[in-house]
């Protein structure tokens, strides 16, 4: 069920995005802000302290690790992961760089994901905005049908394959606490990009604000 879900909440975004007008999507900065804090709410509240159950520097090398990946990550897909896209408009050719980055970016936040956890909710709150941005981004420019399906359909598994791999080889668990500490890094990157981008100009706006804190208090009583 959680694999289905994570590959569902691509599709949902997809749909949403063939409804949405431009203007329509202005609104999606305070679904986007709810989607980061409530993302480094569950970072924060649930995966954190479970890395540090045994407290070690380690710990926090390889969560700087996670940001410092996302970052060169973000080089290439120019901030999707963030529902920001920056590309050029005329380019038709298959976005290679952008479609590795975001791959990787979700196979990796897939290995978290587990039953002791509300990740799932975080992931698959995360997920829709940024699929709707994606999604808008290949119908508004020109790309083929055939582009943007095979783009949404492997961009949707890379999560649930991470998760998948993450359930089912024992060698991961060997290394379960490293690779979730690199995920945080990861998460932690991606979010507060999300909630720095969604308060341009540092002008109070009362609807991401209050956004933000619905996402901080919903993933803190989950």
């Amino acid at each position: 069920m959680n694999y289905l879900l994570l590959f569902l909440a691509v599709a949902v975004g997809y749909l949403i995005a063939n409804f949405l007008k431009r203007k329509e999507l202005r609104n999606m900065e305070v679904f986007l802000a709810f989607s980061g804090a409530f993302l480094l709410s569950i970072t924060v509240f649930e995966l954190l302290p479970e890395v540090f159950e045994s407290p070690s520097k380690s710990i926090g090398v390889f969560i700087m690790i996670g940001i410092l990946l996302q970052i060169s990550l973000e080089f290439f897909s120019k901030g999707a992961e963030h529902g920001h896209i920056h590309l050029h408009s005329e380019a038709k050719q298959f976005p290679w760089l952008l479609f590795i980055s975001l791959c990787i970016h979700a196979f990796l936040e897939g290995f978290p994901i587990s039953e002791e956890n509300n990740l799932l909710l975080g992931v698959i709150v995360h997920k829709i905005p940024v699929a709707i941005i994606l999604s808008f981004f290949f119908i508004t420019t020109g790309y083929k049908k055939s582009t943007t399906f095979i783009f949404l359909i492997f961009f949707a598994l890379m999560t649930p394959l991470g998760n998948f791999i993450s359930n089912n080889y024992s060698i991961i668990e060997k290394f379960e606490t490293e690779i979730n500490a690199i995920v945080i890094g990861i998460f932690f990157h991606v979010s507060t990009t999300i909630l720095f981008e969604s308060s341009k100009n540092h002008k109070f706006n009362l609807n991401k604000m209050s956004a933000v804190l619905v996402g901080v208090l919903l993933a803190y009583f989950l």
